[in-house]
């Protein structure tokens, strides 16, 4: 079978060796499994019990998600935490493309609308796949202050995978991975990829012919 997309689809120049016409990307290869299909569930309903136990309730928890594998998560956990308590928190979605400090370096793509419940006031629970330097909350955290003011805002991370470059730590997470700057994680679920588990692998480039 083929490998899960990378998980963040970049394209480095043309490795040395490379003749015209040809075209590099990096290609994912996974080498171990951290989850599968029941890990990855229990990871999420702990999660769920976590945040109900810290926040007495989810009256006034909202879940936002960060695009695109983080809003599929928040949904999960909405769903768990209904189970649990008998009330489904909102749950919604983010793009922080527009919010990242490396804008000026790379295209900035849209992934999907923004769509928040309100939140002042209230609970937000940031939900995302991996955490890996913080950047990414940074700018979440960013977003949500253009769109009002919380009471307090807590971060479910599946995968903390270290290496951070800013002071972020999360409150809530499904497992700390200690990783190597070389390698990467790949969190497929799935309503986007088919399946559910979390690979341990490394990007390489691969040498594409382009079309003459």
């Amino acid at each position: 079978m083929p490998g899960p997309p990378p998980p963040r689809g970049r394209f480095p120049a043309l490795p040395p060796g490379s003749v015209p016409g040809e075209a590099s990307c990096l290609t994912f290869t996974p080498k171990a499994t951290i989850l599968d299909q029941r890990d990855l569930a229990r990871a999420v309903n702990r999660i769920a019990h976590e945040i109900v136990e810290r926040n007495k309730g989810a009256a006034d928890v909202v879940l936002v998600g960060i695009l695109t594998r983080g809003a599929v998560i928040a949904e999960r956990l909405a769903e768990r935490i209904e189970q649990i308590e008998g009330v489904r928190p909102p749950a919604g979605s983010i793009d922080i493309g527009l919010y990242r400090d490396d804008i000026g370096l790379r295209e900035p793509q849209a992934l999907a609308p923004t769509e928040v419940p309100p939140i002042d006031g209230k609970v937000v629970v940031l939900v995302d796949d991996v955490l890996y330097t913080g950047r990414s909350t940074r700018a979440a955290l960013d977003a949500l202050t253009d769109l009002g003011r919380p009471h307090a805002v807590q971060l479910a991370v599946l995968i903390d995978r270290g290496h951070r470059e800013l002071p972020i730590r999360a409150d809530y997470v499904g497992k700390n991975v200690p990783t190597r700057r070389t390698e990467e994680i790949a969190v497929r679920v799935a309503e986007i990829d088919g399946a559910d588990e979390v690979l341990l692998g490394a990007e390489m480039p691969t040498v594409v012919e382009e079309a003459r």
